[in-house]
């Protein structure tokens, strides 16, 4: 295949992802039309934000995994790739400290960036497929097996997320 239509698959691929996601807002906007989303109107949107980047971030794996697979014969790309990946990892259990320690904490700055470590947690889960597929396409064993530790350490930001946030809905004490 030529890299010009290499290009265009993947291009087309991101294109794609965009109008699924922008299907997804759609939808739900039809749906959530109303006094309640006239009244919480920025809550609404914070919604619809997360919404557009979550569908958009699973759609665009499949032509993220196109690249990908087109790439799999330069070693370099794989390394430097991986390296990145380990950087961005790192953020993920700093992330989980800083709310751990600051998000019961009197107004300061360590409150200010636990506040702000949420947006890292909440974007791990997608930042945990994107990994795995980087972990399932890489063809050299050191990038495989950062990606696998990333991919890894994603998955317990993502748990300890749902962890703090989501059980005690289920299981408060009344």
């Amino acid at each position: 295949m030529k890299p010009f239509l290499k290009v265009g698959v993947v291009a087309i691929g991101y294109i794609a992802a965009c109008l699924v996601a922008s299907a997804a807002v759609g939808i739900r906007l039809a749906n959530s039309s109303g006094p309640d989303a006239q009244a919480s109107s920025g809550m609404y949107a914070f919604g619809d934000a997360l919404l557009v980047v979550a569908v958009f971030g699973v759609a665009a794996l499949v032509p993220t995994g196109a690249a990908l697979f087109f790439l799999r014969p330069y070693r370099h790309f794989w390394t430097v790739l991986s390296a990145f990946g380990l950087g961005v990892a790192v953020t993920g259990p700093t992330a989980v400290a800083l709310l751990a320690i600051g998000r019961h904490a009197a107004p300061s700055p360590i409150a200010t960036w636990a506040g702000l470590s949420v947006l890292r947690i909440l974007v791990a889960p997608l930042l945990a497929l994107t990994f795995l597929v980087c972990t399932v396409l890489s063809p050299y064993r050191f990038p495989r097996l950062a990606f696998l530790a990333v991919t890894v350490m994603e998955a317990a930001v993502s748990a300890y997320g749902g962890f703090v946030w989501f059980v005690p809905l289920f299981f408060h004490s009344p």
